[in-house]
């Protein structure tokens, strides 16, 4: 795979977000989908279901909620992103996601905690 195509299932997966559109969103992800939140070691969440389920009752229902990327860094198949989260908090917070893309499709995610 070729860096520029791992970061386009992101990119669309980001614009999704902002838009708040569930199923744009969630196309952008494999069936087996696994969000990890670290320093856990287990995921949070798997599969599209539970996917769904989550970002349409926990975050697209938050009317301020949108990301931008500060940074973005593609190596093979993997795009590591810089993120600022607006909405889920008083004031923005950073969080470092990894994303694993494979056929397309993102197959795991990392969220790291910044600070």
């Amino acid at each position: 795979m070729q860096d520029t195509q791992a970061a386009i299932p992101v990119q669309r997966q980001l614009d999704a977000y902002n838009a708040k559109d569930l199923a744009a969103f969630i196309a952008c992800y494999h069936d087996d989908i696994a969000i990890y939140r670290m320093p856990a070691t287990t995921p949070s969440l798997v599969g599209r279901e539970a996917l769904t389920a989550f970002y349409q009752t926990e975050r697209f229902t938050i009317a301020a909620l949108r990301a931008e990327v500060l940074d973005r860094m593609v190596v093979g198949n993997k795009v590591v992103d810089h993120e600022r989260v607006y909405g889920m908090a008083e004031q923005p917070y950073d969080v470092v996601v990894v994303y694993e893309v494979q056929a397309g499709l993102i197959i795991n995610a990392w969220f790291y905690p910044v600070g």
